[in-house]
């Protein structure tokens, strides 16, 4: 078993690995940059060390520097969290390289599934079924205008490397193509240094459907279930929950079968998503990604199942057999527990362009009550920092059916009190309330329909009046600036995490 594990991130994920570490009852080592000297993550673990200043470049992302303090600080393994450097091969590589096990899949498989081209034609290769497109590496803008001709119009360009809607385009019409190529491919050579796009049949209107999986060295591999993904933003989720409202028996069946099918094929170890596209006018599921990593929604599932899944990947990670009950390990329904619900609460003001808040948070009162839980990096006097993503919380209700998993969000948001910073609850509730969410009619298209151009209708609750409307002001505290410049000035829902 792992004796000490450095974890390599910050914010809700770092503490959310530290307490699963700490009820193993293992040593934790914490990193954190200048701006994060005084974090929730940094006061839990067991030791914390200075990583560099705040530029994620500089500290979260200095791969060198972390494996360098793991050695130093007598641990024996590295859990990267998500986001940074959860997906990068040379990392996993550097720790194995330095005598430490790296909580997460071999550096082989992640470079199989981590470029879209080669795990699409992994897919085929394995029986499953993906979208019609053009899949080939070094793809000339010659040769994938004539596949978009030969596919048919509407089509989407999408960049061969990385996600989060960087590097995508939805083309209707064939006049549109070479420019959007352009634009397309420099944007995926800005993000992801690499410009390699494919091209794909569009799916108007799908939902958005993905299956936890956890593989073990010895062979075994669980799918515990679906999430329902579907409330996204500009490419960024929302909403998650366990089980989808458009399930069937057929669908899960199928969704399971491609999915073990995928890990097998690719060597997978440890936890990932497989996530998949439906088609809900024809019934038609097709691969989209994998994620090798913890996703940002794992609570949902774990809610569900019964099971931590952090911890899971310590003990897959030390070696251990997936010793699950045999209902989750044959993927059998019955297993189920429920239905689970998560709200991503992120700091920014959606009745102003979703422009991101920064500074210092004044008051912080989580909801408390039964079938409750709280994921966050943050509380009252705890600043949120310009440099790094702007997720404040994980909000995860669990209830016996999901009308009252919502219901029960509902009024956990009601109950969620932040002041200092802007939040998104207030548009959360309001997609909460929608007559169609309520009746599981909705897709990935879903929000910017319905909720295009949003201002704040939803009232601020009459205890906190005035003092929400200006919480700096009145408090003596000077507002921090609105950057309108880099990435925390961008329209493109940007996330470090790309989850």
């Amino acid at each position: 078993m792992i004796r000490s594990l450095l974890v390599a991130n910050r914010g809700e994920i770092a503490v959310r690995v530290i307490r699963a570490a700490r009820e193993m009852g293992i040593r934790t080592v914490a990193v954190f940059s200048e701006a994060d000297q005084a974090s929730l993550h940094v006061s839990m673990a067991d030791a914390a060390e200075p990583i560099g200043p705040p530029e994620p470049e500089a500290s979260y992302l200095n791969a060198t520097r972390i494996v360098e303090v793991a050695k130093r600080t007598g641990c024996d393994a590295v859990h990267p969290g998500y986001g940074f450097l959860s997906e990068r091969a040379e990392f996993a590589e550097a720790c194995e390289k330095a005598g430490l096990i790296f909580v997460g899949p071999p550096a082989s498989a992640m470079r199989l599934l981590g470029a879209k081209i080669e795990a699409k034609r992994l897919a085929v290769g394995a029986g499953v079924p993906i979208t019609p497109g053009y899949f080939e590496l070094g793809a000339s803008p010659k040769a994938l205008r004539e596949a978009a001709d030969r596919i048919g119009y509407p089509v989407v360009l999408k960049a061969s490397a990385g996600g989060g809607g960087r590097g995508m385009r939805i083309l209707r019409h064939a006049s549109e193509f070479d420019h959007a190529l352009r634009l397309a491919s420099e944007e995926a050579e800005s993000a992801f240094g690499d410009g390699q796009m494919m091209v794909e049949k569009l799916i108007d209107r799908p939902r958005h459907l993905e299956t936890q999986v956890l593989a073990d060295r010895h062979g075994h591999v669980a799918c515990l279930f679906e999430r329902e993904c579907s409330l996204q933003r500009r490419h960024q989720k929302l909403l998650e929950e366990s089980p989808s409202p458009a399930m069937t028996a057929d669908l899960w069946e199928r969704m399971r079968a491609a999915a073990a099918a995928l890990v097998s094929a690719s060597g997978y170890v440890g936890a990932g998503t497989v996530e998949f596209m439906l088609d809900e006018a024809t019934g038609e599921l097709y691969f989209l990604e994998v994620n090798a990593r913890l996703q940002v929604e794992h609570p949902v599932t774990e809610m569900v199942v019964g099971e931590d899944l952090v911890q899971w990947q310590l003990r897959i990670a030390s070696g251990e057999c997936l010793d699950l009950d045999p209902a989750l390990l044959d993927g059998d329904r019955a297993a189920l527990s429920g239905h689970a619900i998560e709200a991503r609460i992120v700091a920014e003001d959606p009745a102003h362009g979703f422009l991101p808040s920064s500074g210092k948070i004044l008051a912080w009162a989580e909801p408390k009550g039964p079938g409750l839980r709280v994921d966050t990096g943050f509380g009252a006097a705890a600043t949120v920092s310009r440099y790094y993503d702007s997720l404040l919380a994980k909000v995860i209700a669990h209830a016996p059916n999901r009308p009252s998993a919502i219901d029960r969000l509902r009024q956990a948001l009601l109950d969620f009190h932040i002041l200092g910073v802007r939040s998104n609850i207030g548009y959360v509730l309001d997609v909460l309330d929608h007559p169609d969410f309520r009746a599981g009619r909705f897709d990935t298209g879903f929000l910017e329909r319905e909720f295009d151009g949003w201002t704040g209708a939803r009232a601020v609750p009459p205890e906190l009046g005035a003092v929400s409307d200006q919480p700096l002001a009145q408090s003596g505290v000077s507002a921090a600036p609105q950057l309108t410049d880099g990435a925390w000035g961008r329209a493109d829902g940007f996330r470090n995490t790309s989850a």
